[in-house]
């Protein structure tokens, strides 16, 4: 198969997998969006689900977060993991969402990225499912599968993001970066890896992780 081949099968059968595409993380507003999304870094979404109603109970928009104390807010959000940084992110840009933007999440990467404790990946999430912007956010799934795929060298994920940008159609980005990860998730994960399972790698993979798959399968 050529490249463009490779591409329009991973198309074609992620949307048969996936026709209608849920949201990872629960959240009802580009505000409780953004604290999920900045939540998620280093921990699991299902954690996240799990941590968000207790925080949001008591403040889902920043004018109430930032009536929480950081030791508060750490408190809360603890299970999720690295809270002490978390919590400050937080508390810091509610307060900053409030003086600059009217207690509104701004739409730029610019804005979003200028925040405490947003990085690019929680930047390009927000601008692609709170405001539908075209985005392609690399989460660790996209990172191994872009790889897997002979799609990306996997050198990191900025380069990841560039290359699965210039490969894939921009009005489609939105909904592949998601469809993607619940590939990974299913089909395709880290550990406990099925290949027969595993149709895209299976089909398309690079020669070398199927060469590995099948030497250690083996052994």
């Amino acid at each position: 198969m050529t490249k463009q081949e490779s591409v329009n099968f991973i198309i074609n059968t992620l949307y048969k997998l996936y026709p209608e595409i849920p949201i990872p993380l629960n959240h009802k507003d580009p505000y409780t969006l953004l604290i999920a999304v900045l939540m998620s870094a280093q921990s699991t979404d299902v954690r996240v689900n799990k941590i968000t109603p207790l925080l949001f109970e008591k403040a889902d928009n920043p004018y109430d977060m930032i009536k929480l104390s950081i030791e508060e807010i750490r408190e809360i959000i603890k299970p999720v993991g690295l809270s002490p940084m978390k919590s400050k992110g937080i508390h810091g840009l509610s307060q900053i969402l409030i003086d600059k933007y009217n207690g509104k999440v701004p739409q730029t990467y610019e804005a979003l990225e200028a925040l405490p404790a947003v990085g690019h990946k929680t930047a390009a999430v927000v601008m692609s499912q709170a405001f539908g912007i075209p985005a392609f956010p690399v989460d660790t799934h996209i990172h191994r599968l872009m790889y897997r795929w002979n799609l990306s060298n996997g050198k990191n994920v900025v380069q990841t993001e560039k290359d699965a940008k210039r490969l894939f159609p921009k009005e489609l980005w939105n909904d592949l970066h998601l469809q993607i990860i619940w590939y990974g998730r299913q089909y395709s994960p880290a550990r406990g890896w099925d290949l027969d399972k595993d149709i895209i790698t299976k089909t398309i993979g690079r020669k070398s992780v199927l060469y590995d798959y099948y030497k250690k399968k083996k052994s």
